[in-house]
């Protein structure tokens, strides 16, 4: 029998959670009650805001996609050949572009199963068809929806040894609370010996990183991706953002070794947003979070990850630029 053709090797899979997630509307209506109000990740990447965020990944000052690209290019034979697995999930998977790299070494060892997870349902349409039509002995079923969303289905549809990745350095895109809410559920999914593969980005000084997360002289994707977050509140919650009224920037805090992507406010703003049942009012000077990037430290990293219960085999790190790529193994529980 002749195999299946690219198109029957990609689905795509709308998933929710069982009752364990908190909902949508609600973790937002949280985010923008704390001071500074601040919008989860996710909401940010629409159709629109996963566009511009690969716009982003090529500008000349963004080093994170060049640099993880060549440790997967140098790399991605070993790492294939330790994860040892079947399946692959990959959490916030976007484009995909640079998991090819890994996925194309997998598929040398043996037939996989890449299991992309992400908001943006046509973005995880079009990478699982261009993936299936590159590689051979590849399916791709993407799981549309939130990482918890995502991770409670791989917990109820068992099959071959799993790996979950988590690569782009999204692993400190969130507060430390957030962190090890999502280690815990990355821990529940994985069994004994399974692998956990993040990348992070090691902390630098403030210049390097304000450089990086800035927009340099004639781009805007950093400031077109931070407003459509505004845009987003606007469609989905009935507020009524006016773009303008809020400057797009990236500050670092050397204290939490943290990059903050802000919208500040010009002036005075007191903005309902009906759909949330609340008021945002937002002093001038004052600002709205829409997006952590935290750095690491290796011991950091380790000490994090490590306690919940996984242990660190190797590391992948560039000798110029410090960041990294690491594989941890759940330990014997």
């Amino acid at each position: 029998m002749k195999p299946p053709g690219p198109a029957a090797r990609a689905s795509v899979l709308p998933v929710a959670d069982r009752g364990g997630t908190v909902p949508e509307d609600a973790v937002v209506r949280d985010c923008l009650r704390r001071t500074p109000p601040r919008l989860p990740p996710w909401l940010g990447y629409d159709a629109v805001g996963s566009e511009l965020f690969e716009q982003i990944t090529e500008l000349p000052t963004y080093y994170l996609t060049r640099v993880e690209r060549g440790l997967l290019e140098r790399h991605s034979p070993e790492i294939a050949e330790l994860l040892a697995c079947g399946r692959i999930a990959e959490l916030g998977s976007g484009s995909a572009k640079k998991t090819r790299l890994l996925l194309e070494s997998c598929v040398r060892l043996r037939a996989t199963t890449y299991l992309p997870i992400d908001v943006d349902r046509g973005m995880l349409r079009s990478s699982g068809a261009a993936l299936c039509a590159e590689l051979d002995r590849l399916e791709v079923t993407g799981l549309w929806g939130r990482y918890e969303a995502g991770l409670d289905w791989l917990r109820t549809h068992p099959g071959e040894p799993l790996a979950v990745a988590f690569l782009g350095s999204s692993f400190g895109n969130a507060t430390r609370g957030e962190r090890d809410a999502l280690l815990g559920e990355i821990a529940r999914t994985l069994g004994p010996g399974e692998g956990f593969l993040v990348s992070a980005d090691m902390d630098k000084d403030r210049e390097a990183l304000e450089t990086c997360y800035n927009d340099p002289a004639g781009h805007s994707a950093f400031a077109d991706f931070r407003l459509n977050y505004l845009t987003q509140l606007n469609r989905r919650y009935g507020s009524a953002f006016v773009l303008d009224d809020f400057v797009p920037e990236a500050c670092y805090d050397a204290d939490t070794s943290t990059v903050e992507g802000r919208l500040r406010a010009r002036a005075d703003r007191t903005v309902p947003v009906p759909g949330l049942g609340l008021t945002l009012r937002i002093p001038r000077g004052h600002f709205l979070n829409v997006g952590y990037s935290v750095k690491f430290s290796v011991q950091r990293l380790t000490r994090e990850v490590g306690a919940h219960g996984f242990s660190l085999q190797a590391q992948w790190r560039d000798s110029e630029t410090p960041y990294g790529i690491f594989l941890f193994r759940r330990r014997e529980t």
